[in-house]
């Protein structure tokens, strides 16, 4: 597996890290045991960085990292664990804004740490910008906890380049979690630059908008309770159609490459800068797997037009997320 760093200050990582939140219900219930067994497959496949959050499944994705790790036979230091917190949530699952003040960074990491069974977090993040609490309060308590030996690193999620300045600003950042994808470009005018101008590292996630350009999807797949795909504006109605239009045009790139589309996908990801490490949500092994043969796909200068040309910026049909959501995204202000 190679490694990339994750900005100027962060740790060297896996260049595929491994989004778990999938595993905690958010896209309909899950095996757990199949989850466990695609975390040792990717550990076993030299993945080292596994990103999850807090509030996935309430922590219950913490509480399954715990026990992947625990069963891996792998020391501590081995792995990267990134952590998301903040999102205040109900026991129906329902959500009730973010809270990242600084006495909440305190008592969320102090659960964190016992649901993970570990004494630090590798990257410690918000989980979205907390609109009632300037941001360099948050970030100055987290330094704290770097201080006190509970944190390594400092990670913020889906804020823009503004936010980014000032965060940085009082203490250095190591990487901004944001969607990033051939359907999902926004970063790219102002954000990307901003990243890379300061030394901070990019973990993407929606790699794969969340399986829409997996290449599996299709018109007709019903949807289970609990997926939050089904008010997704962008597997909703036309909008669909024309998405999925765009997949076909991307499955005949990739087949001339010998690949499937998934991995054209990743592997365009992994095409835009080694400061850029793509999160694979895989829930199964075999999804993993295929993931994972993105790094042998090498695309070159004509491979990455033929792919843009197939999906060009702008053309995705439909927000990422329903307006309410999308509200509270400082990347998108």
């Amino acid at each position: 597996m190679n490694q990339r760093q994750l900005g100027t200050t962060g740790p060297r990582v896996s260049a595929i890290g491994l989004g778990a939140m999938g595993m905690s219900g958010m896209y309909g219930p899950s095996d757990e045991a199949e989850s466990i067994a695609t975390v040792h497959a990717a550990l076993d496949a030299g993945i080292t960085l596994i990103d999850t959050g807090d509030f996935y499944g309430m922590g219950h994705n913490e509480l399954l990292i715990r026990d992947a790790l625990r069963s891996s036979g792998r020391d501590r230091g081995e792995v990267q664990v990134s952590v998301k917190f903040g999102a205040l949530r109900d026991a129906d699952g329902g959500w009730h804004g973010n809270d990242s003040r600084p006495e909440a960074v305190k008592n969320f990491l102090a659960y964190t740490l016992r649901r993970l069974g570990t004494d630090y977090v590798d990257v410690y993040r918000p989980a979205r910008l907390d609109p009632n609490v300037p941001i360099e309060e948050t970030v100055g308590a987290i330094a704290e906890q770097i201080q006190a030996g509970h944190v390594r690193h400092i990670g913020l999620s889906e804020v823009g380049a503004q936010t980014l300045r000032r965060a940085h600003a009082v203490h250095p950042i190591a990487d901004l979690q944001i969607e990033y994808s051939l359907i999902s470009r926004g970063i790219e005018s102002e954000i990307l630059p901003v990243a890379r101008e300061l030394g901070i590292g990019i973990t993407a996630y929606g790699v794969l908008s969340r399986g829409l350009i997996s290449g599996h999807w299709s018109a007709d797949r019903p949807l289970v309770a609990g997926d939050f795909r089904g008010i997704s504006p962008r597997f909703s109605g036309d909008n669909l159609n024309t998405n999925l239009s765009l997949v076909e045009a991307l499955r005949a790139v990739a087949e001339a490459r010998g690949a499937s589309v998934a991995q054209v996908a990743i592997a365009w990801v992994l095409a835009q800068g080694e400061d850029i490490v793509p999160l694979v949500g895989a829930r199964r092994r075999e999804r993993l797997a295929e993931a994972l043969g993105a790094l042998d796909v090498k695309l070159e200068a004509a491979d990455l037009a033929a792919v843009e040309a197939a999906v060009p910026a702008g053309a995705v049909a439909g927000d990422r997320y329903i307006a309410a959501q999308m509200a509270h995204l400082d990347s998108e202000k």
